[in-house]
């Protein structure tokens, strides 16, 4: 028998937030939380009872709901999710991801074309998608990949997103930085890859994220970035988007990686109804502003340390 153990607020708001607005289930809750499914049920019926999903709900998601509506007319975005903050990154990571997968399949419709990006963060998405009520007419992959996976790489991503939406993939099969940029003019040309840039430029949504320069980076750990980095701090980057350097506001810096790019293009991002980016925590918030200050998308999911910083630089 259980031990009716005395529950925290911290408990009481975590499983009122995942429960009344994450939209996970109790057992789902349980298994994050290292609860009992018991517990869980009970904290409910409690939060129910006694009116305090209002009021504990009130008091730790107030400021995210403000947060919200202050960086969606800050940066004239469709729409923002701010989520709480979390002490530990992976799980914040996951909760920003979780976010982005309710919102992807509140705008998917039957037929529309999707186009992602890659990183722990759009993978988190991918249960939110699972026995999806809509189908993609496609998934595509709107960047090139690494030569080795780690499970949140472009291919893997976009064959799972597909794969959860019954849809086709589009690969564009081919590493994300070439050797010369005469090598990737030649590439761009080729009929298969023209082909995938054509139905790039026609999706509907984009799903992406942003990386910054720091060794939490999948991208800055690869050999070509990691031996620019120095170059690249000096040419003003501040992180990349879909593999491409940006500065502070969010414009593409003059390097040598940035032409040697096989990805979407930025004004062919822009072009793209409705693009969401999810990204989050303290260390890509310079970045994260980047992104938003040059237009790239149209809406965030992020969490409270980050929209608190994006704010105050704004400010």
């Amino acid at each position: 028998m259980e031990r009716d153990l005395p529950e925290t607020d911290l408990t009481r708001a975590r499983v009122a937030w995942y429960y009344f607005i994450g939209g996970l289930t109790q057992q789902e809750i349980a298994k994050k939380l290292d609860l009992t499914r018991t517990r869980v049920n009970r904290i409910v019926g409690q939060l129910r009872a006694d009116g305090s999903v209002r009021v504990e709900i009130g008091l730790s998601l107030a400021d995210c709901v403000a947060l919200e509506d202050q960086l969606q007319r800050r940066y004239g975005l469709k729409s923002v999710r701010v989520v709480p903050r979390l002490d530990d990154e992976l799980e914040q990571q996951r909760v920003i991801g979780e976010a982005a997968g309710n919102a992807l399949i509140g705008m998917l419709q039957d037929g529309m074309g999707l186009g992602v990006g890659w990183g722990r963060t759009l993978a988190a998405a991918l249960p939110r998608l699972t026995n999806s009520p809509v189908s993609a007419a496609w998934v595509g992959t709107l960047m090139g990949g690494l030569t080795h996976g780690l499970g949140t790489t472009t291919f893997e991503l976009a064959t799972a997103f597909a794969k959860s939406l019954g849809s086709d993939c589009y690969y564009l099969a081919v590493p994300i930085h070439l050797p010369t940029p005469k090598s990737r003019s030649l590439l761009e040309n080729l009929f298969e890859i023209a082909e995938v840039f054509r139905h790039l430029r026609t999706a509907d949504i984009a799903l992406v994220s942003c990386g910054d320069l720091s060794g939490r980076s999948q991208l800055a750990n690869t050999k070509m970035v990691a031996d620019s980095l120095d170059e690249l701090k000096a040419g003003g980057a501040v992180g990349d988007i879909l593999g491409l350097y940006i500065d502070a506001e969010g414009e593409p810096v003059p390097h040598p990686l940035n032409e040697c790019l096989m990805a979407l293009r930025p004004d062919d991002l822009k072009r793209i109804p409705d693009t969401i980016l999810a990204s989050g925590g303290a260390h890509k918030a310079v970045v994260v502003g980047a992104v938003l200050n040059a237009g790239y998308i149209n809406h965030l999911i992020t969490d409270q340390s980050c929209a608190e910083l994006l704010l105050k630089s704004a400010g």
